[in-house]
């Protein structure tokens, strides 16, 4: 054997063993852990779905009587409204009976005396008096007429009257009375119309030409 050879062989004898590095440990993660948290996350959902069920239902509750007193108000409602249309001329019918019990009177006096009618006149007269009282009680006006401009808004002309007591388009005589409801017209009055007579108007020409 060589020298060369011969020290090599003597330097790896002398050279300790390598030393293999150990592999660090893993903490081991017990398995219950994973279980337990999964449970708990569950439990979680579960008890939130239960309260958005019992929320859901609470408003369903609350929605379904909502309803059911809007449907009681609209009934009531209703029913009012019916009563108040079949008893809203109540006040005034009962103003008008009183009137209804003059001429009653006054038909069965003149009945009892057999005169002339003169009773019987000054209580439909006295009648008329009643009613007109009772009428403006309730805003009701007669609306003004013989002497007046003619106005359409008010008048309604049925026919022309020649006249010289009066100018022409100038109401001349009323053949029903217009009334007003608290300012608005209830009622047009039919009137005729003042003209000039005809021989006032053909002197009139005649002075023209």
């Amino acid at each position: 054997m060589s020298k060369k050879k011969k020290d090599s062989q003597q330097n790896e004898a002398r050279q300790p063993d390598a030393v293999i590095p150990e592999a660090e440990p893993v903490e081991e993660v017990p398995g219950d852990a994973d279980s337990e948290s999964v449970q708990a996350a569950g439990g979680a959902v579960e008890l939130e779905l239960e309260q958005a069920r019992e929320e859901a239902q609470r408003n369903h509750d609350q929605y379904l009587r909502v309803a059911a007193d809007l449907e009681n108000f609209r009934k009531r409602a209703q029913r009012e409204k019916e009563e108040l249309s079949k008893f809203a001329n109540e006040r005034i019918l009962r103003e008008i009976l009183p009137v209804v019990d003059n001429l009653e009177r006054a038909v069965e006096h003149a009945r009892q005396e057999n005169s002339s009618g003169e009773g019987l006149l000054e209580g439909v007269e006295m009648t008329l008096t009643q009613f007109g009282k009772v009428l403006e009680k309730f805003g009701v006006t007669p609306v003004s007429s013989i002497g007046e401009p003619f106005d359409p808004a008010r008048h309604e002309a049925v026919g022309q009257l020649e006249t010289a007591e009066h100018a022409p388009n100038v109401v001349a005589q009323e053949l029903q009375k217009g009334y007003l409801l608290h300012e608005r017209l209830l009622r047009p009055a039919m009137v005729l119309v003042a003209k000039p007579p005809a021989d006032d108007a053909q002197n009139e020409n005649s002075g023209k030409a």
